[in-house]
């Protein structure tokens, strides 16, 4: 009887079950790769991604396929007699070197695409980033156009304290009020920080992925190949709001991004002044003849561009700063000082502080922005020539 009734059971249970695997089946994604790249460095780590997986697997394959051979080739039921020996110098230098071999193979692309993600030098376009508990606020810098972008998902899909809520559309927590907007092939240069805590801007087919600080100012840069909608989110946990903090990227043609930045210039007069972000580029052009000797007011035309590609997110247009973090530039002692010590300041950086090195600008601009920095707002400490920061670049 108690047979019977299992019978019964499993015979009785077993279209629930036939339907149930069938619907999980039917509604699972067997997606194995990562999301498509479309950005060169997103394209690097894709590459990277395959690369050093398909490594793995040999190493898998190579390493259990002799483990699992020798332990069935010499069994002790076929008659193997085990070796006896203490070392083998031979063998311990070939597993040591092989390893080693495969290590730096793996590690070379990757330090590469790691530089290549950090160098966020001649933009064509720089848009500072601040996040907030719990939206992100969007200062195109050059444009003029300033706007917060909060999540647009509904509150009737999300909250299901209750009854269960609307249907959930097709970008689910991962739709905006106002997406950030790029051109398509141009460089755009990211500065990125925080108004409270940490949080993270990620987007993974742009192949980026960087934390904004309170009193830090971090960059980054991505180039979208392609037009089209790029979806991410904050990666960092940053408070019972932080699954709502989505991140959206409209790549758009040159021409019709040209025409949304008029738009939200119409929309929204009263924004700053557009800074001339991309105009730095004419001072690396003549960066090749650090002996020639600039007048003082080609230095400071030039250095406002530098100062404006560089130096605005963080000491502001004003040169007033936004202490204790990044003190002001107008009136302080560094700037209306010496010349040696802003140079070797602007070379080097400052270690402990948010002040990092601009050695990767060259001569000229360097130059060029110190002057500005020296002889704007109410400074009048005098002009910097491109010689003056090549000694001190070779000292």
């Amino acid at each position: 009887m108690g047979l019977d009734m299992i019978r019964k059971t499993i015979r009785n249970a077993a279209p629930a079950v036939a339907a149930l695997v069938m619907g999980a089946t039917a509604n699972a994604a067997y997606d194995v790769d990562i999301l498509p790249p479309a950005s060169p460095i997103a394209q690097q780590i894709y590459d990277l991604h395959w690369a050093i997986m398909w490594v793995c697997i040999v190493i898998f394959v190579v390493v259990f396929g002799a483990m699992f051979y020798s332990i069935f080739k010499h069994r002790k039921s076929a008659g193997a007699k085990a070796a006896h020996f203490h070392e083998n110098t031979t063998v311990e230098v070939i597993w040591t070197v092989i390893p080693f071999l495969i290590l730096v193979g793996m590690a070379y692309p990757a330090t590469k695409t790691v530089l290549e993600m950090k160098d966020a030098s001649n933009p064509d376009l720089t848009i500072k980033v601040t996040a907030y508990q719990w939206a992100w606020e969007y200062d195109y810098l050059q444009d003029g156009v300033k706007f917060n972008s909060l999540l647009a998902t509904p509150r009737a899909q999300i909250e299901e304290w209750q009854k269960k809520g609307e249907a959930k559309n097709p970008d689910y927590l991962l739709e905006v009020d106002n997406p950030m907007v790029v051109p398509v092939g141009k460089k755009v240069r990211l500065l990125v920080t925080a108004n409270d805590v940490i949080h993270g801007w990620y987007v993974p087919q742009l192949g980026i992925n960087q934390y904004g600080i309170p009193g830090f100012v971090k960059d980054t840069w991505f180039k979208a190949d392609k037009a089209g909608t790029y979806r991410g989110q904050c990666s960092q946990i940053c408070g019972k709001e932080h699954g709502y903090m989505p991140i959206v990227v409209v790549a758009k043609a040159p021409e019709d991004y040209a025409k949304w930045v008029k738009e939200q210039q119409a929309k929204n007069p009263q924004a700053a002044a557009p800074q001339q972000v991309a105009a730095a580029a004419p001072v690396a052009a003549v960066a090749e003849d650090p002996s020639r000797k600039w007048t003082a007011d080609e230095l400071k035309a030039a250095g406002e561009k530098v100062y404006a590609a560089n130096c605005v997110a963080c000491h502001q247009a004003t040169g007033k700063g936004m202490p204790p973090a990044f003190p002001a530039l107008d009136g302080s002692k560094v700037a209306t000082g010496a010349k040696g010590p802003q140079i070797a300041l602007v070379l080097n950086g400052k270690q402990g502080t948010a002040m990092a090195s601009f050695s990767r600008l060259t001569d000229a601009e360097l130059a060029a922005v110190i002057t500005y920095t020296r002889t704007a707002w109410g400074n009048k400490a005098g002009e910097v020539q491109p010689s003056e920061v090549k000694a001190a670049r070779k000292g």
